[in-house]
């Protein structure tokens, strides 16, 4: 960790050499996540429930999911750049330093200016928070927690099953951009107004639905089983695959010559 966090000062140091550029970019991120908010702002203007949640209620799953998203942005950023990794030959000297692979990668690149999305994400909450109806108590609290480092999780592995495809196709492929970017945004809302055969992908394939929907359908009150609180420490066993799958990609992976 001692490690880790000199890297961290490292990023911030060589950041803050452009203070400008540094804010001006977060500000364009905070103001990118804005838009969508009021997307969700202005269709509760016209229809004041979807599905039978509450315009806060559908506010806490997007902050939830913003959030999740967020952080993995910023701390597992080498993972979503690792087609330019390869293609540029910087993986190759990456393997030939004595330290872990993904702890070199997850070092690479730390996307510091992501935090103007945080931060809209942690305005969203102080509204969304006291207004959705929740009567919260130490084991919700603790809950609303879990989803959003069980999001984080999922997100990053997602990051970390691109990089693996990369091993084979030295390119990034966009259609994964579905299952983060296309995450994020149909995550603005409760899983569930989908349809059932989403929220079966969202549930076995991809587990989106164990750390935004089902946790959240017990904050609220639609479900009383306290497990459910539980269920984005399951969603975090999407990791295993995840990384399997890159140490896969790894002894297939041959040099680029660059």
């Amino acid at each position: 960790m001692k490690l880790y966090w000199k890297h961290l000062q490292m990023h911030l140091q060589s950041m803050m050499q452009y203070k400008t550029s540094f804010f001006l970019t977060a500000l364009g991120q905070f103001l990118v996540s804005f838009n969508v908010f009021l997307g969700i702002y202005f269709m509760f203007q016209r229809f004041h429930q979807v599905a039978g949640f509450t315009y806060s209620q559908c506010l806490l799953c997007f902050a939830v999911t913003l959030s999740s998203f967020t952080l993995a942005e910023v701390f597992f950023r080498g993972f979503d750049t690792f087609a330019s990794c390869i293609a540029n030959g910087e993986f190759d000297r990456i393997l030939v330093r004595p330290r872990g692979l993904v702890f070199q990668v997850i070092c690479k690149k730390v996307e510091l200016t992501r935090l103007g999305k945080l931060l809209q994400a942690l305005v969203i909450f102080c509204y969304a928070v006291p207004n959705c109806g929740v009567e919260w108590n130490g084991i919700k609290i603790l809950g609303l927690v879990l989803m959003v480092l069980g999001g984080t999780v999922v997100f990053a592995s997602l990051f970390v099953l691109y990089a693996g495809i990369c091993f084979f196709t030295l390119e990034g492929l966009e259609f994964m951009n579905v299952f983060t970017d296309g995450a994020k945004e149909f995550g603005k809302y409760p899983l569930g107004i989908y349809g059932k055969h989403i929220l079966v992908i969202c549930t076995f394939l991809v587990p989106y639905a164990l750390f935004q929907y089902y946790p959240f359908l017990y904050l609220i009150g639609q479900r009383s089983e306290a497990g459910f609180l539980f269920l984005p420490l399951l969603s975090c066993l999407f990791s295993i695959p995840c990384y399997l799958f890159w140490r896969w990609g790894l002894r297939h992976y041959q040099s680029t010559g660059s």
